[in-house]
């Protein structure tokens, strides 16, 4: 039988912040395990993103922790993130969005977030191209941006090797029973034993959760990303734009734009085709917001899927009364944006350096209680 002093299941951006976190504590003998490949999963299909305007004062703080890790990533990991902060557009086109950005942006600044509300013109000075004929208003915050996904799960994989984790890729985890003080996890290569274990499994979290008879509300939901033909109409430094109401979002990467949208109609499941039939809807919705993508084809596009709780929060600490079994799911879309700030709280709860109530907002219980703060900025 193998030991290990944290197991970790899942070698996504939250599971290798975990892991790099913990070792750089100085806690021996981690394992992550991974079934396909580092970052295989939603990390390398997610658009990047990195925000502070939340309406939660907990994911604001989350934004802002993770924020000033990303500005120094190269620095702490020793290899490049390639963050950009060009920026957050986010547009409102009814007046209760509108009402909701006042009362966010108020609460985003009393944290130290330099967000500001913006009128239509302001924001098509910052997007020229930007048909603002619906729009009421916006949200604007120089300081968010976007990095490169691969970039961050390699780094964050590469410096916690260093320090000593061992990442078992291609290893699927079968089983997981407690076992007495202990845990015992089987999985396609071996059979291993840890007093924690740490579910980090995304999309999928919910299957797993099912092995040891937790509940853990997590929906999949597909999320595409499709890619334009190279472009000259928006800048290489313009912002990422958010359109509230559908969640409509595009942002400049490399020559192309690329730009995505949700699908509430779509039911739940692990699906990650590309579905064509979605081209003409969210064709609507761009071409409404850009009039001059009519001209421009699209030459390619991706799939991943969105980890999805009721309230829009991520599910972060140890499950009520399974003493060692410990949660980092359910991150609605915020799992790569807040990974480092995630990695740094669940490293210190685990060895008994963070209290839990610092993260009551993210309890499972919360669900059962129904007591919980729905995440307004949910796209």
């Amino acid at each position: 039988m193998n030991t290990a002093e944290v197991v970790i299941i899942g070698a996504g951006v939250i599971g290798c912040s975990i892991g790099y976190h913990l070792a750089k504590m100085g806690c021996p003998g981690i394992a992550i395990f991974e079934k396909n490949l580092i970052g295989s999963g939603s990390t390398e299909r997610c658009a990047g993103g990195i925000r502070q305007q939340f309406s939660t004062e907990a994911n604001i703080k989350l934004s802002v922790e993770s924020v000033r890790f990303f500005e120094r990533f190269e620095e702490e990991i020793g290899s490049p993130a390639d963050f950009r902060q060009h920026g957050y557009l986010i547009l409102a086109t009814t007046e209760e969005e509108l009402a909701i950005f006042a009362q966010s942006v108020a609460l985003q600044r009393s944290l130290g977030v330099k967000t500001e509300l913006v009128t239509p013109q302001e924001a098509r000075k910052i997007i020229p191209a930007l048909n603002v004929r619906d729009v009421l208003g916006a949200t604007y915050c120089p300081t968010d941006g976007y990095a490169d996904p691969y970039s961050v799960v390699q780094g964050f994989a590469s410096a916690a090797r260093r320090l000593g984790v061992k990442i078992y890729q291609e290893t699927e985890v079968t089983g997981i029973q407690q076992a007495g003080r202990a845990w015992h996890i089987t999985t396609t290569r071996d059979d291993f034993q840890s007093p924690t274990v740490v579910i980090a499994t995304g999309a999928w979290s919910g299957q797993v959760g099912k092995m040891i008879g937790v509940d853990i509300p997590v929906r999949p939901s597909r999320r595409h990303i499709f890619v334009t033909e190279p472009l000259s109409q928006i800048a290489k430094n313009s912002p990422m734009v958010v359109e509230f109401q559908n969640g409509f979002w595009f942002r400049r990467e490399g020559q192309a734009l690329i730009f995505g949208m949700r699908n509430p109609n779509e039911p739940e499941s692990f699906d990650t085709s590309v579905d064509w039939g979605f081209l003409p809807i969210i064709g609507e919705a761009a071409c409404r917001r850009l009039p001059f993508l009519e001209e421009v084809g699209v030459g390619r596009a991706q799939a991943g899927l969105h980890e999805d709780t009721p309230d829009a929060n991520a599910i972060i600490g140890e499950v009520p009364d399974m003493a060692g079994l410990y949660l980092a799911c359910g991150f609605s879309g915020h799992g790569f944006m807040h990974s480092p700030a995630v990695g740094r709280m669940v490293a210190e709860l685990i060895l008994g350096r963070l209290a839990a109530s610092e993260l009551s907002p993210f309890g499972l219980e919360r669900f059962k209680l129904r007591i919980y703060q729905e995440e307004r900025c949910f796209i």
